[in-house]
């Protein structure tokens, strides 16, 4: 969990994994408390999240997946001042629980002061003992989007499902929590104004609206009703924006006139050139290469993310074998 703020208030910068006690223990977050330190923005660990999103299908399937509809609901997730803290967040923890299919385990969480967001001890079971930083005892609305990152990591232990390197690993976490339905609330605890921020989870905001996003299209969602903080709506707005742009993207019949021009130049290029991998225009987000059968063009689903090959002979429907995906072509 990583948290980036300008006020002077607890903040994470960079993840790392311990063993401790014959128990594996996973420490998201960094050891730094930075001050007048800006957001960042933007799309920097795409790649790695687009990478995250083809491995949830991969290990779950696409039945699996499916399976974490609807979202989890605003009601379970909901602190306030009023409730008591240990209660409440035993309530709040095994709503992620639930949500996320775990089995029945008890999720034991405690407060402490800690550089850390937030800390998990991904034992055997049959109980689960998560740390939160003493920062969450007076910012309860906050509580559920740090349980989300911690309880994925839970089941992500559980499913066998990680990624080299613990930048990478924790990317894959905030993707996973988010585009199973729980990390939504990660999003929504982005606040920024002119004299402080907040942002939870390693992800930038942007990044956290394309995961949703992707989800939203998936599963026929619309997750902006749930947002209590204006700066996350305009996030999501911007990663909504890049999701759509993976949906018209050459060869799909939703390329605009652009995007054609620029395709089928780089098609005559290989048509001209065959057994070559060289192409004359770089950043193309498709690749062209010679088969038995001819020429075949390879892009990404714009639903799972995982390369699709198909020939190169005009108009036609191709159904993606990871999501189902039936995406109309023109080659």
């Amino acid at each position: 969990m990583s948290w980036t703020v300008l006020a002077p208030v607890l903040a994470t910068d960079r993840p790392s994994s311990a063993y401790s006690g014959g128990r594996f223990s996973v420490t998201e977050g960094g050891a730094d408390v930075t001050n007048d330190s800006p957001v960042v923005h933007g799309f920097p660990h795409l790649d790695t999240v687009r990478s995250a999103i083809t491995a949830l299908y991969r290990r779950l399937s696409y039945d699996g997946v499916r399976s974490y509809a609807p979202s989890l609901v605003p009601a379970d997730a909901a602190f306030s001042d009023q409730d008591d803290l240990h209660l409440g967040a035993q309530r709040v923890a095994r709503a992620m629980v639930q949500h996320l299919h775990l089995p029945d385990a008890r999720m034991i969480v405690a407060f402490r002061a800690m550089e850390h967001a937030g800390s998990v001890e991904l034992a055997a079971g049959p109980e689960y003992f998560i740390e939160l930083n003493d920062r969450f005892r007076t910012h309860r609305r906050d509580i559920g989007a740090a349980l989300s990152h911690e309880v994925m990591h839970v089941l992500l232990h559980r499913l066998g499902l990680e990624f080299p390197g613990t930048r990478d690993n924790e990317i894959l976490t905030d993707t996973a929590a988010t585009y199973l339905g729980a990390g939504w609330l990660l999003l929504d605890a982005f606040r920024e104004d002119g004299t402080s921020s907040q942002k939870l989870g390693y992800l930038t905001p942007e990044e956290f609206g394309y995961v949703l996003a992707k989800r939203a299209f998936a599963f026929d969602e619309d997750p902006s009703p749930w947002f209590t903080s204006p700066q996350a709506y305009e996030a999501f707005a911007a990663g909504r924006a890049r999701a759509e742009q993976d949906a018209r993207q050459p060869p799909l019949v939703a390329a605009g006139w652009a995007g054609r021009r620029r395709y089928a130049k780089v098609r005559r290029y290989a048509q001209d050139r065959p057994g070559t991998d060289a192409v004359p225009d770089s950043g193309v987000p498709y690749a062209f290469e010679g088969g038995p059968d001819g020429l075949r063009v390879s892009f990404a689903c714009p639903t799972c993310l995982q390369r699709i090959r198909v020939a190169v002979r005009g108009r036609v429907r191709v159904r993606c074998a990871l999501c189902r995906t039936v995406l109309d072509c023109d080659t």
